[in-house]
């Protein structure tokens, strides 16, 4: 029995045990045969720390892989009754815990914080009536706008097959190939391409998501969330130089010191009505709504205020998915947010089980009741474990077995009128307008800044590639076309 440095009492210390709670005797030698033989098969002690330790790891995130992530609390400051049943959204002064989770997207766990890289914003709502998950970045735009091209996408983004190097020549041979990335690729050449820290990035939807209200009428949103530390970047010499943690213990760093960081949250609204007329296509991820035909409408506060005690049980196994909704927000006719409705869900229980809504930091804060059954880690949550019937529909409504809540049903979804089941080719649908509109907003400095980080890589492709990518360039600014075209030569 030890003795407390501080007082000199006596302490009693806790027993240690195995996984089946049984006291362990000795943690430090095996059992042998004498001192100088070998182990024995009966050191079912050792055997099992071995066989934990082999399983400790789970499969890395494909995309998202490196992530750094927080507790917070959600303050609605304008109610959005008038557009949403959503139970949050409907009184100012709401208050609704968060979790949200910050990430490069290519790398694996192993890579920096400070890669050339768009951030993962996601944000988990536990609201009173389950979870929804705004699973975002921090662009209002994407690479693609179908979710058939994510695989090859990211194929193109990760390290080449043959080497395990970096491989430029397939990120722009992509490019090249898929012209509806030059918008993303615009900004994520751009001063904007490396954020300093986590807290000074905003966050996008970036998908067209929907609201629908009491009277069964839906509206088209955007979600914004603008930094309140305000926007903060670094250029390639300067990301050198930062340790690949830096990042991660920012953000732990800042909230451990009582400095929260907070976002201003925004909302874009369209009617079902201009949808149908507007002349972008409001479900292209790959375009933005101009803020002069829809103004950003400020809705709350974000905020961050508590660290994860446990990186594996919180951060790594956190799990959101898009198809995370409740009553109130739906999805749209967006083609990459359709993908990703059972994409995400699929990634899940690869990775971390069939019943990963039960894992603590993912399980909802309010009652779950369905009919799912079994699968590992089945009954972890006593609020699924009914002792009735596990089929639906039954006869036993009436002493407490879950029912269908007809009054929360989202309004039809109409389709375009006499549309036909088919193949339509969007590639070409206007690619180059709105990254022509970027480029020419930028500061001198800016667009220095972007034309030097395309020609580093495109430098290293084909020559077929660099035509390819210069007519884009071009097509979206003479100016820009011309400066990559200078810059490329330059370094060759």
């Amino acid at each position: 029995m030890s003795k407390c440095p501080f007082s000199g009492a006596a302490i009693k210390p806790t027993t240690l045990t195995s996984s089946n709670g049984a006291p362990v005797a000795n943690d430090n030698q095996s059992r042998t045969a004498g001192p100088r033989g070998p182990v024995t098969f009966d050191n079912h002690y050792l055997f099992e720390k071995l066989a934990h330790f082999n399983r400790e790891r789970i499969p890395e995130r494909v995309v998202h892989a490196r992530g750094s992530a927080a507790y917070g609390t959600f303050t609605l400051t304008k109610s959005l009754s008038d557009y949403t049943i959503a139970d949050f959204l409907q009184k100012e002064g709401q208050k609704t815990d968060v979790f949200l989770r910050f990430s490069t997207v290519g790398g694996g766990q192993d890579s920096s914080d400070y890669a050339r890289d768009p951030r993962g914003f996601s944000v988990k709502f536990y609201t009173e009536q389950g979870n929804w998950d705004m699973v975002g970045n921090n662009t209002p735009v994407f690479f693609l706008r179908d979710g058939i091209k994510f695989p090859d996408f990211i194929h193109s983004q990760k390290k080449n097959p043959r080497t395990n190097l970096p491989d430029p020549q397939a990120v722009y041979e992509f490019w090249a190939n898929n012209p509806q990335s030059l918008h993303q690729s615009t900004i994520l050449m751009s001063d904007r391409g490396i954020p300093y820290s986590y807290r000074h990035v905003n966050g996008y939807s970036s998908h067209t998501l929907s609201f629908w209200n009491n009277a069964g009428e839906r509206y088209w949103v955007k979600w914004h969330f603008k930094t309140n530390q305000g926007i903060k970047t670094l250029t390639n010499e300067e990301a050198a130089k930062m340790p690949s943690y830096g990042a991660q213990q920012d953000l732990v760093e800042s909230i451990d010191n009582g400095d929260f960081p907070s976002w201003t949250v925004n909302v874009q609204i369209m009617t079902e009505e201009e949808a149908r007329n507007y002349h972008i296509n409001p479900f292209d991820l790959t375009k933005v709504w101009p803020h002069s035909d829809f103004p950003l409408i400020e809705v709350g506060q974000l905020e961050l205020n508590r660290n994860v005690d446990n990186y594996f049980a919180e951060t790594e196994q956190a799990a959101f998915a898009p198809s995370n909704l409740v009553p109130g927000i739906g999805a749209s006719p967006d083609r990459m947010l359709q993908a990703r409705l059972i994409g995400y869900q699929d990634a899940h229980r690869y990775r971390i089980g069939a019943n990963y809504n039960q894992i603590p930091v993912n399980a909802p804060r309010c009652p779950v009741h369905n009919y799912q059954r079994d699968g590992a880690f089945a009954g972890i949550n006593p609020a699924l474990a009914g002792s009735g019937a596990n089929f639906y529909p039954n006869n036993r409504a009436r002493v407490g077995e879950p029912a269908e809540a007809p009054e929360i049903q989202e309004p039809p979804m109409p389709l375009e009128q006499d549309a036909w089941l088919d193949i339509y080719d969007n590639r070409d649908e206007d690619n180059y307008s709105q990254a022509g509109d970027l480029y020419r907003i930028m500061s001198e400095d800016q667009k220095q800044q972007l034309v030097n980080n395309i020609a580093d890589g495109l430098s290293q492709a084909t020559q077929d590639v660099q035509e390819a990518m210069f007519v884009q360039y071009d097509l979206a600014d003479s100016d820009y076309g011309e400066r990559v075209i200078k810059a490329v030569a330059n370094r060759q």
